[in-house]
């Protein structure tokens, strides 16, 4: 962020002003300098590659402050990425209304300041904190634990499986408990890693023969794929919000009285009031209702609140396309095809907006959820990470998709769906491709979920001389 903030700051980093009587606006513009572009695109890529390790490592750290072996702490964990993604978006809420006004109106170096001091305060904060946390030690990679399995199972593709589990390989609970681990038994489901876990001859070498606690983490993960892979969609849905929806904005009517301009790209702050508002309703209202129902502490499961989120978003991607509809037809009626403004209020795009935010109140703070209480005990960051990747996929999709369609509708002499001036494109037609995909995504979401077997409570599922042992475990130590 200090490298962004002087880039916006600096004369040398930043190309000289336009001056007027040129052709671009009514300025002529200069080019910006190679190494202005190589400071300005190198602190993006810095600020990118800080944002994949924070994000996924921050929500581990925090829920991980609960003890999942205090009855009363594992319960009150399950609203902790409710309210963790409340704050987030609390900030974003800051950004949208707060930071984007500074930007346009007083100067680009204080809106980059601002947000740079509080970082720095930020990082005072935590690491002010830090002997107060629960530190978990790190045991090694996770991706040479599950290479281990896998390499492991084909070395003994030959081996025969024991009929009693019992008889395969695994280490003593105390090796767990005193890691704060827990041991995981055997089960049926990709039973061919369980030959990881028989014994040829009399090597322990970790690469020919696995615990089964291992091999059950590796299958807790592979499970995780299937559902990673239908949430790109909806991740390339929301990533509509801060693009076209934004750009639609612009050609609408932004006034509020005779001077203020909304910009275009504060509507995004009614997304975000809407999705404070739902998470608030549902870890307060919503839960309760749904437990006395269901029974289920969470209110509904993990994957049922990922798809009330898919279903809100279908309905976000209908209303959309009917809006652009509308916006299209008025513009044709005022003969605005040039790409002026039109007479028409920008809040006319509000019920999409709300609509997405309501959406991402059940998909982004149920996907952390579902990706961190499913992942293994000791692969938390990456069962958080997979939460990221699908976002980072949706946004590659969203341009994919943009410039597949805007290069396939102009061929052979076609309009085109999506040009600069929107007034003249077919942005209603783009969206009902979208609410296709999203239909089509949300039956494979359904088969998905028909298959997937959730990871079972560990402390609940251990045997009563295992629960016995465990205490005894942490007793000696002091610890419970």
């Amino acid at each position: 962020m200090c490298l962004l903030t002087a880039t916006v700051s600096f004369s040398s980093l930043k190309p000289p002003p336009c001056s007027t009587g040129g052709i671009v606006d009514g300025r002529s513009c200069e080019r910006p300098a190679n190494f202005q572009l190589g400071i300005f695109f190198s602190a993006l890529y810095i600020l990118a590659l800080g944002t994949g390790g924070t994000k996924p490592n921050i929500s581990t750290i925090g829920a991980d402050q609960f003890d999942e072996f205090d009855p009363k702490e594992r319960a009150d964990k399950i609203s902790f990425f409710n309210w963790w993604m409340f704050s987030i978006y609390l900030g974003t809420l800051f950004a949208n209304v707060i930071l984007v006004y500074v930007q346009d109106n007083v100067s680009w170096s204080l809106g980059y300041g601002i947000p740079t001091i509080g970082l720095g305060i930020s990082l005072l904060i935590f690491y002010s904190g830090t002997s107060f946390y629960r530190h978990k030690v790190p045991q090694g990679s996770p991706f040479t634990k599950m290479a281990r399995v896998l390499v492991a199972a084909v070395r003994n593709y030959r081996a025969t499986l024991p009929k009693d589990p019992q008889h395969l390989y695994e280490l003593e609970l105390c090796d767990y408990t005193e890691k704060r681990k827990f041991r995981i038994t055997s089960t049926n489901s990709m039973r061919f890693l369980n030959k990881a876990a028989v014994r040829v001859g009399t090597s322990k070498n970790p690469w020919k023969l696995c615990p089964i606690t291992h091999i059950e983490e590796t299958k807790q993960i592979l499970r995780l794929f299937p559902v990673l892979f239908a949430m790109f969609i909806p991740a390339t849905m929301m990533a509509q919000i801060y693009t076209l929806f934004v750009k639609q904005g612009t050609t609408l009517n932004r006034h509020i009285g005779p001077r203020f301009q909304i910009p275009p790209a504060s509507l995004i702050s009614f997304n975000t009031i809407t999705m404070l508002v739902c998470l608030f309703l549902y870890d307060r209202y919503f839960v309760r209702i749904m437990t006395a129902w269901t029974g289920n502490p969470r209110g509904v499961s993990l994957l049922q609140r990922l798809g009330i989120g898919l279903v809100l978003e279908v309905i976000a991607m209908l209303v959309a396309s009917l809006i652009e509809k509308r916006r299209l037809s008025f513009a044709r009626e005022h003969e605005s095809n040039g790409g002026g403004q039109l007479p028409l209020t920008i809040f006319i795009l509000l019920p999409q907006f709300m609509l997405m935010g309501a959406a991402e109140a059940f998909l982004v703070a149920g996907k952390i959820d579902f990706f961190y209480h499913q992942a293994p005990e000791s692969m938390k960051s990456l069962g958080t990470s997979f939460s990221l990747v699908s976002y980072g996929v949706g946004n590659f999709l969203s341009s994919f998709m943009l410039s597949l369609v805007a290069d396939a509708t102009r061929r052979n002499g076609g309009k085109g769906w999506i040009l600069n001036n929107l007034n003249a494109s077919h942005l209603d037609y783009y969206y009902g491709l979208l609410l296709i995909l999203c239909l089509c995504n949300f039956f494979v979401f359904l088969i998905v979920c028909k298959f997937y077997v959730y990871k079972a409570e560990v402390f609940e599922s251990l045997e009563e001389k295992d629960k016995a042992e465990v205490f005894e475990s942490l007793e000696e130590k002091d610890e419970f």
